[in-house]
């Protein structure tokens, strides 16, 4: 029991290093590339790691899923790739980022309340209005900001996406395993990506600029470990510990993503550390489940416990 204990929280503690250092890194390769070209370069190489376990998965998947797996390629990774490199690269505050994907469970529970008719309890009425709170006050207090800094709208809307997505696995791919799910809808996203580059210049920037290799090299890292590697040990930790305890890392991302910031010498400030704690403070409410699965139960029933966190 010590020993599984300790493989749990080993691996926890792996998440929440590389989904949180991904907003740093995202930063660092925008200081040579444009936000099209990072995410258009981590969704390839994800796709390109997940190809030899899509080709082997899919043909195991029900022709008519496959429409809705793309959906999650789409919503879940392909868009927010780009649209959070875009915002990192507008502003440079990848911590600010980092505060506003805490967002995504509340996403989860105001999406599926609207457009999937799911079932929403006082206590997460609740929590969800603790932590548009804390987006409010962080929005009005965030101080003066660019005419053309859109980036605030652009996480936001990424993590609409992230919303999107749960809704999409948890209401129709119940009983399709997870990985297989990851798999096959990166490896889909690999071809819109690779039109991207190719109109991005990516390929030839690779090439000929010198300079922009690094912020390649740490775009494909991104990709190769921040949403693919990682993927596969998330959905390892929830088969080992459940979802409820897999979705608490939810709560680490930001920490270690506003430890680099602080590295970085970004601009954090009480107001933003007080937000944040009113998000998580809203998200704990949303999002806690009855009390954890007995040991009685068979692995299996642990396995099925779902989980709102989704890759940075």
């Amino acid at each position: 029991m010590a020993k599984q204990n300790f493989t749990n929280w080993l691996l926890f503690v792996v998440l929440a290093l590389v989904w949180g250092s991904s907003f740093i890194l995202m930063k660092t390769s925008a200081e040579h590339l444009n936000g099209l070209q990072i995410g258009a370069i981590r969704i390839f190489a994800a796709g390109v790691t997940f190809l030899p376990w899509a080709v082997f998965h899919i043909f195991k998947i029900p022709l008519k899923k496959l429409g809705i797996i793309s959906l999650t390629g789409l919503f879940g990774n392909f868009l927010p790739a780009l649209l959070f490199a875009s915002a990192i690269k507008a502003n440079g505050e990848s911590s600010l980022a980092s505060i506003l994907n805490s967002l995504t469970p509340l996403f989860v529970i105001v999406i599926g309340f609207l457009f999937f008719k799911s079932k929403v309890q006082r206590r997460k009425i609740a929590g969800v209005l603790i932590g548009f709170a804390g987006l409010v006050i962080l929005s009005l207090l965030r101080g003066p900001v660019s005419a053309n800094d859109n980036s605030l709208l652009l996480i936001l809307i990424a993590t609409v996406g992230y919303g999107i997505t749960v809704n999409l696995v948890s209401h129709y791919l119940k009983g399709i395993d997870g990985f297989k799910i990851a798999s096959i809808s990166l490896a889909i996203m690999a071809i819109p990506a690779t039109i991207i580059m190719w109109q991005q210049n990516v390929f030839n920037i690779a090439r000929y600029d010198e300079e922009s290799r690094w912020s390649i090299v740490i775009a494909c890292l991104l990709g190769i470990v921040g949403s693919a590697i990682a993927t596969g040990l998330y959905y390892v930790l929830i088969q080992k510990a459940g979802g409820l305890f897999a979705s608490l890392v939810t709560y680490a991302i930001p920490i270690v993503a506003m430890f680099w910031g602080l590295l970085a010498h970004e601009h954090i400030t009480a107001i933003q550390i007080g937000c944040l704690a009113m998000i998580l403070a809203g998200v704990y409410i949303a999002s806690a489940n009855p009390p954890a699965i007995d040991s009685s139960q068979s692995p299996d029933a642990k396995k099925r416990s779902d989980s709102t966190t989704v890759v940075p």
